[in-house]
């Protein structure tokens, strides 16, 4: 699957939006994938993280038996991973700021996982998905998303396999260009800022 393939699924799903947007990492953009659009459509979605298992296995990351996501965005995006790879699917989630697997969910002592995110900007939530994930006792062999939105500079501490690499521009709140700056900034994602 292309780029423009992945971008298209974006586009017919009023996904790919335009405007002053703040990121879950605290950054602002004027691009802002809304993942959850694409993920409504259960083909769309099979059809993207197929590509990605895919591309998963070609790296020489087929022996993985577990897929561990960040909650919420990234839930729907590692289940359909996980049925892809045929593996448990599970997820961490925030409590009192750190992230913990919860409900139930255990790995394995040495368990090999997939950690799969949906969008990467900076790799911070990745980062402390994994930490928690081998906190846990799983071993992260590598981290994987639908789009890489970096460039490739995030740095996830673990080989990263995404379906899609794009180089959108972020800015710190106090490092915005101007004609930015002038439009009203809107939060669409998932994760409650504080202090921004």
């Amino acid at each position: 699957m292309t780029l423009d393939d992945v971008l298209d699924h974006f586009r017919k799903s009023d996904a790919l939006l335009e405007g002053h947007f703040i990121l879950s990492s605290g950054r602002h953009s004027r691009l802002y994938l809304q993942k959850q659009r694409v993920m409504m459509y259960p083909k769309r979605a099979e059809a993207l993280c197929r590509a990605l298992a895919d591309k998963v296995r070609a790296a020489g990351f087929g022996d993985i038996t577990a897929i561990v996501s960040p909650a919420v965005g990234a839930i729907t995006v590692g289940y359909e991973m996980a049925r892809q790879m045929d593996v448990p699917a599970m997820f961490v989630e925030r409590v009192a700021g750190q992230f913990e697997l919860r409900r139930g969910f255990a790995l394995e002592p040495g368990e090999r996982v997939l950690m799969v995110e949906d969008i990467i900007t900076t790799g911070l939530s990745s980062r402390e998905a994994i930490a928690a994930i081998e906190a846990a006792g799983g071993v992260v062999a590598a981290a994987a998303c639908l789009v890489d939105r970096s460039g490739g500079t995030a740095d996830v501490g673990r080989p990263l396999i995404a379906l899609a690499q794009l180089d959108i521009p972020t800015y710190a709140p106090d490092e915005l260009p101007g004609d930015l700056a002038a439009i009203p900034a809107i939060k669409p994602g998932s994760r409650h800022l504080t202090g921004g």
